[in-house]
């Protein structure tokens, strides 16, 4: 069922600007974006805030436990069943972040019916991974410390590898070619990091060409 929505304010923000050669890296994969500054400092310490007094537990997949801490809303996959469910709709004090999801990926608000809090503890990161498939646009927003999102595809015998630094309160986006041929990381970190990961699902609005 669709995520129940309500109005709320929008985050202080800086403008989000234009991605033409932000990185000066033409080498980034096709579909990858980023965009520092979309929050503001106060609107920062506000969510972290919240986050701290989320119930997080740890990622568990095909019984194997995590060493980040999650909590989702909007809709959850049931990974025995590998299918998404209805879940808690997404609370007032996060949908001005589907609005940034929206306008770093041009897919309504509306459409990212999944958000993701995640806690990195000290230590912590996430592996090489390629999101399954059943969701489409992937967007993040990034709290408190730098990180390094890697991605690597594979090449013949080999991997080609790229990277790209992440600062907090940016946001990045995964379309495309480096969403569906590349994997992605997160390296581990010795500070802690939040994130909020948003998805649409490929089920829930019709298909664009890449």
């Amino acid at each position: 069922m669709p995520v129940k929505r309500a109005s709320a304010k929008k985050y202080t923000s800086s403008p989000i600007s234009s991605m033409d050669d932000l990185f000066g890296e033409p080498e980034l994969p096709a579909g990858f974006r980023y965009i520092p500054d979309v929050i503001s400092t106060a609107d920062e310490k506000s969510l972290v805030q919240r986050f701290e007094k989320l119930p997080l537990k740890p990622f568990e997949f095909h019984g194997h436990q995590g060493n980040r801490r999650i909590y989702s809303f909007g809709h959850r996959y049931v990974f025995a069943g590998q299918e998404p469910r209805a879940d808690a709709g997404i609370p007032d004090y996060l949908l001005p972040l589907t609005d940034v999801a929206s306008q770093i990926s041009g897919v309504p608000a509306e459409a990212f019916e999944q958000l993701m809090v995640t806690e990195y503890g000290p230590g912590a990161g996430i592996g090489w991974h390629r999101d399954r498939p059943s969701y489409e646009d992937i967007v993040a927003v990034s709290f408190l410390a730098p990180c390094t999102l890697r991605l690597r595809r594979r090449v013949g015998e080999g991997w080609e590898r790229r990277s790209a630094h992440v600062e907090p309160r940016s946001v990045y986006l995964l379309h495309g070619p480096v969403r569906n041929s590349w994997q992605h990381s997160i390296a581990p970190m010795d500070v802690l990091r939040y994130s909020v990961t948003l998805r649409t699902f490929r089920s829930r609005r019709s298909s664009s060409s890449d």
